[in-house]
């Protein structure tokens, strides 16, 4: 029999609590025979039989025992997706870390890809964008990145593929322009390997990178005679 998993909506929450307590006596005189005070503890004592009537849920709650394993990967993961997007693998390797069991996680993790609250494609393509656009990091980079965080390499690829290599270029020379300021006064081989050197931690591939530092050392008036050696 395959398992049928309620989604109930945040306001539901609130729902079956216990009932509402009795009504407080009215202010007549009492009874001959009965204390003064017999209305205030009549009302007393209902409101305490009312709170020993609570819900089930609430009373297990207070006993400590374990909620539906289903229930609690669905609120992990909803918690860890607020603000921010996150793969299914990263949203697996937490509900194994909090000892979810496994088919617990799966049916979880399978639902929020159907109504869409998980997309890897979608998180790439955003990764991708903001990665190399914010940080100036090159398709090998991204590529390293997505794949610790457990995209699926035909996902990956389809995701760097936004980049060609004239755009990356383009970038790795906005990269060096707002380096080489800071270079100047250093010997031309001291700089070269400092702007070079930024760019390969950024993913650029070494020829790329030789070719667009010395350009940019040329455009400032450097001999760059001899700059087509490896770094």
């Amino acid at each position: 029999m395959t398992r049928r998993t309620e989604w109930p909506d945040a306001g539901d929450a609130g729902a079956g609590s216990g009932p509402e307590f009795a009504a407080e006596p009215s202010g007549d005189a009492p009874e001959p025979g009965r204390g003064a005070g017999f209305g205030e503890g009549a009302g007393r004592r209902s409101r305490s039989r009312s709170r020993s009537r609570g819900s089930p849920s609430s009373s297990r709650a207070e006993k400590g025992e374990p909620r539906d394993p289903v229930e609690q990967a669905r609120n992990i993961c909803l918690r860890l997706l607020t603000g921010t997007p996150r793969t299914r693998k990263q949203l697996a390797d937490a509900l194994r870390k909090r000892e979810i069991p496994d088919e617990a996680a799966e049916e979880v993790l399978s639902r929020f890809e159907d109504v869409g609250l998980i997309d890897d494609a979608a998180f790439a393509d955003a990764w991708v964008e903001s990665r190399h656009h914010g940080r100036g990091l090159a398709r090998r980079a991204l590529v390293r990145e997505l794949r610790t965080k457990g995209v699926d390499s035909a996902v990956i690829d389809e995701a760097v593929g936004q980049l060609d290599s004239e755009q990356e270029e383009d970038t790795a020379r906005e990269l060096v322009a707002r380096k080489l300021r800071s270079t100047r006064g250093l010997d031309r081989d001291k700089r070269l390997r400092r702007l070079a050197g930024m760019l390969a931690r950024k993913g650029y591939g070494e020829g790329m990178a030789l070719r667009v530092v010395r350009q940019a050392l040329e455009a400032e008036g450097e001999d760059t005679e001899g700059l087509d050696e490896p770094f």
